[in-house]
């Protein structure tokens, strides 16, 4: 296992404002760490109006092999992309850079992708199924694309709602005019009330901080409905445990970031490492669930997920 940071060691970095709640450079300097990767990710802290700049100046480093992206970059890199993966271009947002052989800058999303195969890892139904999104930031859009995408086993509507005048309004109509083809019905929900909808995302910061308000009114979900909280911070949070106090299922967003963990790992180079994490993910679990979930965790590996 790597000791040390030494002048071969590949440099990735994960821009954010604020950075503070990444969970990200845990999982994969264990990652690097467990499986002898020379390499560290590093979270920086850089403000939406400078990232471009950053993205740019930072990649004249030539150790610097790639970026992760926290909020708010996701959706402010676009513009600086030769190119991006296929759920990437339908939310209009990616959370991975890299720099390609000529040189140019490709972008992938993965989050969305995540969470979908953390419904399959948690058997949580939403084929044909109403789902509501609150919050339509980039983590909102990476979710609701890779749902719209998700062919047969589409939902039959995805709402987007955010306190923000017409901000749901204009991801929900990208979406949807991207994914014409798709089953799904992508639109913007009039407001927060979850009755009525089979699955509820908290992609919202509501959560973050203590003194924040439920993102729903727990006591209007539907007996049968699941709530996924994707928040990496501060779990379980008020949300999970009021809708689980109601005996519903409610899960937190760490499982979303373990799913995506080898589609990262594939999209930088490290093959044999995204193999290993497909097999078992357990050692990451442990890594990031806090104590007072740990027997949630289960034992078998996860769900395959596809490789980009």
């Amino acid at each position: 296992m790597l000791s040390s940071i030494r002048g071969s060691t590949d440099v990735f970095l994960i821009p954010g404002d604020p950075v503070e709640q990444v969970r990200a450079p845990e999982v994969f300097n264990l990652v690097f760490k467990s499986l002898g990767i020379d390499a560290v990710l590093v979270p920086v802290h850089v403000t939406a109006g400078d990232i471009e700049n950053f993205v740019r100046t930072a990649f004249l480093a030539r150790n610097i092999k790639g970026m992760f992206l926290a909020i708010p970059h996701k959706s402010l890199v676009m513009g600086l992309l030769a190119q991006c993966n296929k759920e990437g271009r339908v939310a209009g947002a990616v959370n991975g850079i890299r720099r390609n052989a000529d040189g140019q800058l490709e972008g992938g999303l993965f989050d969305g992708t995540g969470f979908v195969s953390s419904l399959d890892y948690f058997d949580v139904a939403y084929a044909g199924k109403r789902v509501l999104i609150l919050g339509a930031g980039g983590g909102a859009s990476a979710i609701a694309a890779s749902l719209a995408l998700a062919g047969s086993s589409a939902p039959a509507e995805i709402a987007l709602y955010d306190p923000v005048p017409g901000k749901a309004q204009a991801v929900a109509a990208h979406i949807a005019a991207a994914v014409r083809a798709a089953e799904a019905r992508v639109l913007a929900a009039a407001s927060s009330d979850p009755a009525g909808y089979d699955l509820v995302v908290n992609a919202s910061p509501l959560g973050l901080q203590a003194g924040d308000a439920l993102p729903c009114d727990v006591s209007r979900l539907a007996p049968h409905a699941a709530v996924f909280d994707i928040l990496m911070k501060n779990q379980p949070t008020p949300l999970v445990r009021a809708a689980r106090a109601r005996k519903l299922v409610a899960q937190p967003g760490f499982e979303m970031l373990i799913q995506q963990t080898p589609l990262y790992l594939d999209f930088f180079g490290f093959r044999e490492a995204a193999a290993a994490v497909r097999r078992d993910a357990t050692f990451l679990r442990e890594c990031i669930y806090p104590k007072a979930l740990h027997g949630e965790i289960r034992p078998e590996s996860p769900v395959p997920v596809p490789t980009p």
